[in-house]
């Protein structure tokens, strides 16, 4: 009778193994969104409001661009007499009695302040597009850290799903078997509280996965409501990445191609041009007018030429080119900490993916497929009852936790020369 209860168990086991491709696509009733990396950044290069945003900001400078290369307009002023006492008349535009005057004048600015405000702003236009690929490096690298996360994160959940269907057969025969008071109930209780803990630490996987595409389908804009995909093959196998790139070549990229290092240089020009700017700003501008005047001057029908500029006695805008001049100081400061991160994040995250891949590379390549199969013949065992339920229990639940630690190895080690391309600022590792 026994060994009638053990085969039912046992084929219980492998019918849930069998069926779990088939749960999987029944409890998954939602549209899904099968895509692989190239497909996702293209959608994500294609659809991303932030990057959106940011090209308008590109656009925004390069109008400030057209503004600053204008010239100052020119002023106008005509003046009529209102009330002349001797004629008598309001607005007396007559020829003997009649007074009225204009003026016509023309700022013109001094020692190069309109080429440095074209400069500038110029200066400002670089400074979006700096920001602009900053932004893109940034959101990239959270694209493809996510769609790894996904993926090897559903990679975990079948490995719960198979454990959870398999133990969730068992428990049906335990419960009828102990119903007919052929097993005890601690056996019963056993199964079930091991599933209860399965199903407890699946369904925190599945709140981390749901968090994990939800922002990844905010960065392509996908359906909220469909479920992504990823399509990826690990091909890190025995591979020593890191020793074909040396680590001096990763370092001069970083310096040569990150656009935060380039905007914390753009910054120190910009002061330094302001600083010249302000500097100019003490030279007073060039007021040239021409006036004339009907007959309210020492000579009627009087043309006069006039040019009017302000002393600097007391306003040089001494406040304005210190301020510049510390700006200065302040920007040089900018950029030595910007460099000392960036060396500083890309030592910490070299050393990490040197010890991640020689970790990985320790691992036997069969370990995967040898522990596959001591678990099949650890379930042959447990069908011949050369071991208790606890040890196949026990067994299994080592199997879950191995697969479990090598899927995030994978996922550590991909996540770790992804971490290596974004503090670089150049795709060198790429699966």
């Amino acid at each position: 009778m026994y060994l009638k209860i053990f085969r039912a168990l046992f084929l219980s086991c492998i019918l849930g193994l069998v069926s779990f491709k088939g749960v999987m696509a029944q409890e998954d009733h939602r549209d899904a969104l099968e895509l692989n990396l190239q497909q996702a950044e293209e959608l994500f290069l294609k659809k991303n409001l932030s990057l959106l945003a940011s090209q308008y900001n590109i656009d925004n400078a390069k109008a400030a661009v057209i503004t600053a290369k204008l010239f100052d307009n020119p002023q106008f002023s005509i003046e009529n007499i209102l009330y002349n006492p001797q004629t008598k008349k309001f607005f007396d535009m007559s020829h003997d009695g009649g007074q009225f005057g204009g003026s016509i004048a023309q700022l013109f600015q001094t020692a190069g302040k309109r080429n440095k405000n074209i400069q500038l702003a110029k200066l400002n236009v670089q400074e979006a597009e700096y920001g602009f690929f900053d932004l893109m490096r940034t959101l990239r690298y959270t694209l493809r850290s996510d769609f790894y996360k996904i993926y090897y994160q559903e990679q975990s959940a079948k490995v719960y799903q198979q454990e959870i269907n398999s133990l969730s057969k068992t428990l049906t025969v335990f419960q009828q078997q102990y119903l007919k008071g052929n097993i005890a109930q601690k056996e019963v209780l056993r199964i079930q509280s091991q599933l209860y803990s399965l199903q407890a630490e699946l369904n925190e996987l599945r709140d981390a996965i749901d968090d994990v595409q939800s922002e990844f389908k905010l960065l392509i804009r996908a359906d909220p409501k469909m479920d992504v995909r990823p399509q990826f093959e690990f091909k890190l196998d025995g591979k020593s990445v890191l020793t074909a790139t040396p680590y001096a070549k990763l370092l001069e990229a970083a310096n040569t191609n990150r656009y935060d290092l380039k905007s914390a240089r753009l910054a120190v020009d910009y002061s330094n041009l302001n600083l010249r700017l302000q500097k100019a700003m003490a030279i007073p501008d060039v007021n040239v007018s021409l006036t004339y005047d009907k007959q309210g001057s020492f000579v009627r029908n009087y043309n006069g030429l006039g040019i009017s500029i302000p002393l600097p006695l007391f306003n040089r805008n001494q406040g304005a080119i210190k301020q510049a001049k510390i700006a200065i100081e302040s920007s040089k400061t900018g950029l030595q900490q910007q460099q000392d991160q960036i060396e500083s994040d890309l030592d910490n995250s070299y050393q990490s993916a040197f010890r991640l891949e020689k970790l990985y590379n320790s691992f036997d390549p069969k370990f995967k497929g040898d522990f596959t199969h001591l678990i099949e013949e650890v379930s042959k065992n447990y069908e011949k009852r050369n071991i208790s339920l606890l040890e196949f229990l026990d067994f299994y639940d080592s199997y879950k936790t191995n697969t479990l630690q090598l899927n995030q190895l994978q996922l550590n080690r991909i996540n770790s020369l992804e971490q290596l391309n974004f503090v670089t600022g150049t795709p060198f590792f790429n699966q």
